[in-house]
């Protein structure tokens, strides 16, 4: 399937789920999140905050624990068309933007490449770690000024059950899929 098909078929399957089941789903892929990578104190890693409007994965539980461990949590901010890093604490600040999402009122960017993890927004992967989102190119933009050993970590409600036919040369695969019921390696090595 193409792209643009998949990115109007997950659209409208996210625009379908309940406060709930949001919560419920969002619960068992940080679950499996936990389980399968294990995180130590010192860590750094990259994490999206979820834009409710678009019923995006409730990742504010991730970034609570990260926080709570003593991991370094970094978030993205789009400024001059440029995604940046920003370096998030317990009391961080926070402001809607013109898009009515919340950010970081910082427009610092950390300048840390060598995260840990990068925890990704889609709307939709394969089996291959091929991804599809939003289509402004912002990750792999992204992915390309980043260490070669930060694990890319797509996070989806949904199973890959159906191949991306029209991967372009320049997208980045992810590294790991995790879904409320597997985490998938496309690296073929576990963490």
């Amino acid at each position: 399937m193409k792209k643009s098909e998949l990115r109007k078929k997950y659209l409208g399957k996210r625009k379908s789920l309940t406060v709930n089941e949001i919560f419920q789903l969002s619960n068992e892929i940080f679950k499996n999140f936990i389980d399968y990578f294990k995180h130590s104190s010192g860590e750094k890693i990259h994490i999206f905050i979820p834009i409710e409007k678009f019923k995006e994965i409730n990742t504010h539980i991730f970034i609570d624990y990260f926080l709570s461990r003593n991991i370094r949590v970094f978030v993205p901010k789009i400024v001059d068309t440029k995604l940046i890093s920003v370096e998030i604490f317990a009391d961080t600040k926070y402001e809607i933007n013109d898009w009515q999402i919340s950010e970081p009122t910082s427009n610092k960017d950390s300048g840390v490449l060598d995260f840990h993890y990068v925890v990704t927004p889609l709307l939709y992967a394969d089996r291959n770690g091929n991804r599809v989102g939003y289509g402004k190119g912002f990750y792999d933009g992204f992915f390309e000024t980043i260490s070669k050993e930060t694990k890319k970590i797509g996070v989806n409600y949904f199973n890959p059950d159906e191949n991306i036919d029209d991967v372009w040369e320049n997208d980045i695969p992810l590294d790991y899929l995790v879904t409320p019921t597997e985490v998938l390696s496309f690296s073929g090595a576990s963490e």
